[in-house]
């Protein structure tokens, strides 16, 4: 069989286990550190990196079980909440272990930070777009160990040398004697075997499954409601809470009314934090009635009057000073000054919730001795560490069992909802399940950073730039989340995607200030590139205007060195019909724009056609998309992830802000914080280039790339350029 380098399989093991071959796989190069002992660069900065190198490997190992029944599990280290990954991973597996995606079975790993970090971000966590990225060599080294192994001892039971043995569809065959034996029939003498130090991997050119459409091995269970979400949890003697929090950051519970909530019928207790109270009954609708009933009053705090506009203006002075330096090419600030020819902008994102389809919920069983939580979490391990430290108890003695998760986009990153449940769970004996309401989530989200930047750049006699500068003002989550990658007041995540511009400009500075609202602030699906990628391209257009350039011309020219990203973007000009008129009509003004990305080791240009109607409405039409991300694992997940990105990214534009007033968050629900609706779905189209290029990311740059196209759309049919999201009907409306 044709392989690819062989890498080396030192410290693995093979375990006897209850009639099973367990292999237990270590990957060389993996420290135990986590993301603690990882630079900002190779950590929150691999994100956007071309990632050609040898990936690491899992930390420190993870376990194949096949058992005698020739069923295989995989211990997964990720959480499915709908980007695929119970599909494509087990399918890296499959492929070297040659067998049939349906004999690969899944368990959720437990929460373990050793054993089960991403390699890329360096802890159990969920997110970044690394699940394949990070998986791709050392799940397929632990597949073919495990063949080679099989192999080994099929030979041995015949006598025959490995070499003349293969492996194909979960069974080992001596071609010359005509000889079979299932996986199954293996495991018993395969367990008693060491595995091979050297492990040779397919070429592309011999996949089976990887690079092939496959159906999700979650969706039976997801259409047949037999799944199982943090929401579903189901425990004997359980009760349900539900929550209300101070409505202003910061202040404190003041009173309640809890004589009138336990006249409520259902309901059994009030409990009560610091700077929320929660309603326990015996179902949902009692413990709402029962926390309507309770009149919580608040203490507002010292935030009482704030407001989004006081933000901004904070931001706006904050953002006039010099920030630390992320990139300075040339001298980018003299060539603007001395330039006959120059250009500024100022562009502001806002604060935004994650509004995911499952509100936020955890349920809890304390015990004298143990803490158990059910829950949807994409950091396990930081869940079952808030949880020992509010319980008191050792870290081995607080149990998370994760389940499918409906919804993260960064929102499942965070645990203050299990810190929230773990503390009123102290409060009881019975489980009880914690569940937000919507407006609570929103409400009480932890948000988007609000980000406010001044771009200025230069135009040469060509009109082509020949400076730019970039300063970006907002929060750093970074600085909270992963103090260790925040280094020297610099924060990798905020100048995601304007610190490793692409284009061909010799003079480039990029700055970040650093503000803080008076609350912490969270990833959003995306991350930095989503608010950088959008600021990038849209005032990327507004140059191409000022030199009366066509915008895909312009970025071809400026991508003369970045063959990949230009082939993208030439392709998606192609299917979309660039240089096509755009049908009129009377009624609505029709416009496309474009965006380049190269973001989570993904090479994307998108093309978005819209309408705009005579109140300013915007309708977005049809999305073109291609894209470059390395060796594609299932094509089927790829234009999934692309749709989702396209709805989730576009929502934010066309409608999804988070304003304060009174200190209050004003939006409350889906019709205020709107997500599009089905008959708003645009035509989507995705065009993947081949490559066997180690695999980019897909998760986030749908949705960080779909903004500017909108935006840029916007301007070609108005002539009215959009510097602040979302997108303001009124002003359209008059343009």
């Amino acid at each position: 069989m044709k392989g690819s380098a062989p890498r080396s399989a030192t410290r693995r093991q093979v375990l006897q286990a209850g009639g099973a071959f367990v292999l237990a796989f270590t990957i060389p190069g993996c420290d135990r550190g986590g993301p603690r002992e990882r630079s900002a660069e190779s950590a929150a900065g691999a994100a956007s990196a071309d990632v050609t190198r040898e990936a690491p490997g899992l930390n420190p190992n993870a376990f194949i079980r096949i058992d005698r029944s020739g069923s295989v599990t995989l211990v997964m280290h990720k959480v499915e909440m709908g980007q695929g990954t119970f599909t494509s991973i087990p399918m890296l597996i499959a492929e070297e272990l040659e067998v049939d995606l349906s004999r690969v079975k899944l368990e959720q790993a437990p929460a373990n930070d050793d054993l089960y970090a991403d390699p890329i971000l360096g802890g159990q966590i969920t997110g970044a777009s690394t699940s394949v990225r990070g998986a791709w060599e050392p799940l397929r080294r632990a597949g073919a160990a495990a063949r080679m192994v099989l192999i080994e001892a099929a030979a041995q039971e015949w006598g025959v040398d490995a070499n003349s043995c293969v492996a194909r569809n979960g069974t080992v065959t001596h071609p010359e004697t005509n000889r079979t034996l299932d996986y199954s029939q293996l495991v018993d003498a395969a367990a008693k075997l060491s595995p091979p130090s050297i492990v040779p991997l397919k070429e592309p050119a011999d996949f089976k499954l990887i690079g092939k459409a496959h159906k999700r091995l979650d969706s039976p269970a997801k259409v047949n409601g037999s799944a199982k979400f943090g929401i579903d949890a189901r425990l004997p003697g359980m009760r349900i809470a539900t929550v209300a929090a101070s409505p202003v950051p910061g202040g404190k519970l003041k009173s309640t009314e809890d004589a009138k909530a336990l006249g409520v019928k259902g309901v059994y207790q009030v409990l009560k934090l610091d700077d929320a109270v929660a309603v326990v009954a015996d179902h949902m609708w009692s413990a709402r009635q029962g926390l309507a009933a309770l009149a919580p009053t608040w203490s507002d705090g010292p935030h009482a009057k704030l407001t989004t506009a006081a933000i901004v203006a904070e931001m706006a002075v904050a953002s006039s000073k010099e920030g630390v330096v992320a990139r300075d090419d040339g001298d980018a600030r003299q060539t603007i000054t001395d330039s006959g020819r120059k250009l500024e902008a100022i562009y502001q994102m806002p604060f935004l919730a994650h509004a995911t389809m499952e509100p936020m919920n955890c349920t809890v069983h304390v015990r004298s001795d143990a803490c158990e939580i059910w829950c949807g979490t994409q950091v396990p391990a930081i869940a079952q560490s808030i949880a020992a430290k509010i319980t008191g108890l050792p870290l081995e003695k607080v149990q998370v069992h994760n389940h499918y998760i409906g919804g993260g986009f960064g929102r499942r990153l965070e645990v203050d909802y299990v810190a929230q449940a773990v503390a009123f769970a102290k409060q009881m004996k019975e489980p009880l399940k914690v569940v937000w309401t919507r407006e609570e989530d929103i409400q009480h989200g932890v948000f988007r950073p609000y980000y406010y930047d001044r771009l200025a750049a230069s135009l040469d006699e060509n009109g082509m730039p020949s400076a730019w500068t970039h300063r970006v003002t907002g929060s750093s989550i970074t600085a909270r989340y992963a103090p260790d990658w925040f280094k020297d007041g610099l924060d990798p995540d905020a100048v995601e995607g304007a610190r490793d511009l692409k284009y061909g400009i010799p003079n480039i500075r990029v700055e970040y200030v650093r503000h803080e609202p008076p609350f912490a602030t969270a990833y959003w699906r995306g991350v930095g590139a989503t608010h950088n990628v959008w600021v990038v391209e849209s005032f990327l257009d507004e140059l191409a205007t000022a030199a009366k350039k066509d915008p895909v011309e312009y970025r071809r020219a400026l991508l003369a060195d970045v063959p990949r990203l230009r082939a993208v973007l030439e392709l998606a000009a192609l299917k979309a019909g660039w240089a096509e008129p755009l049908r009129s009509s009377s009624e609505r003004r029709f416009g496309r724009g474009v965006s380049a990305q190269f973001v989570f080791g993904t090479y994307m240009a998108q093309i978005a056609e819209v309408s705009v109607g005579k109140e300013g409405d915007v309708r977005l039409e049809r999305v073109v998309c291609a894209l470059d991300c390395g060796q594609v694992v299932n094509p089927d997940t790829i234009v999934a992830q692309i749709e989702s990105g396209v709805v989730f990214g576009a929502s934010a534009a066309l409608w999804n802000e988070i304003t304060f007033d009174r200190g209050r968050v004003q939006q409350s629900n889906f019709f205020d914080y709107r997500i599009m609706r089905i008959n708003e779905m645009p035509r989507v189209e995705v065009h993947i280039i081949p490559s066997t290029a180690s695999p980019g990311g897909i998760g986030e740059p749908g949705c960080s790339a779909i903004a500017p196209a909108i935006t840029n759309a916007v301007f070609a049919a108005t002539g009215k350029r959009i510097r602040k999201l979302p997108i303001n009907a009124e002003e359209l409306r008059s343009a």
